[in-house]
């Protein structure tokens, strides 16, 4: 187990930032970490960077007790903050050669750490340039090429796409794939959930900072699909199409939006045929049916209320 904490809490005063936190993730794992501004997010990450000390309970990192081994842990984690420090009067070779000499890496072979860890983040090109000319996506790069430097076995990522461009959150995605196919441990927070789905194995909810829901994408997906629900259109008076469908038996809601009309059976009612039969015999034509697909953004609506703290 490469991370796990027990009864984890943080409070700032009466502010409880962290509620009896279990989480567990295992070597090897991309783990991503999702819930609402406020949610205890930030905090976790940040105690699991060893930089917070929570107020009780337990979290481990490698096995080591974060507060009493920290020092321990360091080296086994690189951590990405959600903004980039200030670095104006450095350029993109300086930064990392800085960094190296602080991880003790010195000589031929910190030349040669750095020139793999900028052609590993595509910035070769760019390792002559001040690191403020950089844009924001560069610049998160720059971070990640940053935490690489002394091979840690887990990387904390905290909103890492967080304001990037499209193509930048592209780049991101691709090199944090080839980060997890080399065997390194992710934790990833973001608010970016169809790329989660994309890039992480598993995935921790979170809110008001308790976990509502800890395990692989495809569970948390099932747990939220709560009954089928179709989206159907017809050639005429979908109101009226609306009312009826709402009148049978295993309809539990039908409701016109905007010509749309969204439906919701009954629990365990998966053969929805009875609802072409039931329009055709009103004289009803059906332009279009749809079951909808319960994706990461789905679920995470309907087992969160949207709270803060």
């Amino acid at each position: 187990m490469i991370i796990e904490t027990i009864n984890l809490t943080k409070r700032y005063g009466d502010l409880i930032a962290l509620n009896n936190l279990h989480l567990s993730i295992e070597e090897g794992e991309c783990f991503g970490y999702i819930g609402p501004n406020g949610a205890g997010k930030t905090t976790t990450i940040r105690i699991l960077a060893t930089l917070l000390q929570p107020t009780w309970g337990e979290a481990r990192v490698c096995g080591h007790v974060i507060g009493y081994e920290s020092r321990k842990i360091r080296p086994l984690i690189g951590y990405v903050p959600d903004f980039f420090g200030a670095y104006e009067d450095m350029v993109v070779q300086e930064y990392l050669e800085f960094f190296a000499s602080a991880y003790g890496i010195t000589g031929e072979a910190r030349t040669r750490i750095v020139g793999d860890v900028l052609e590993l983040t595509d910035l070769s090109y760019k390792r002559d340039s001040l690191v403020d000319s950089l844009s924001r996506g560069m610049k998160q790069r720059l971070s990640i090429a940053r935490v690489l430097l002394h091979d840690p076995k887990l990387l904390l990522l905290d909103e890492p796409a967080s304001g990037l461009d499209p193509r930048a959150r592209v780049e991101i995605r691709e090199l944090l794939k080839e980060l997890h196919r080399m065997g390194k441990t992710i934790v990833i927070s973001s608010h970016i959930l169809h790329e989660l789905a994309e890039l992480c194995s598993t995935v921790g909810i979170i809110e008001q900072g308790e976990m509502l829901f800890h395990g692989p994408v495809s569970e948390v997906t099932r747990r939220a699909r709560s009954g089928t629900r179709l989206h159907l259109v017809v050639n005429k008076d979908a109101e009226l199409a609306a009312s009826l469908l709402a009148r049978l038996e295993k309809v539990k809601l039908a409701t016109n939006e905007n010509g749309r009309i969204n439906i919701e059976l009954a629990e365990d009612v998966h053969d929805y045929s009875f609802l072409a039969r039931a329009l055709l015999d009103n004289h009803f034509q059906i332009r279009e049916i749809k079951e909808e697909e319960v994706n990461l953004e789905t679920a995470f609506m309907r087992l969160t209320k949207g709270i803060v703290q």
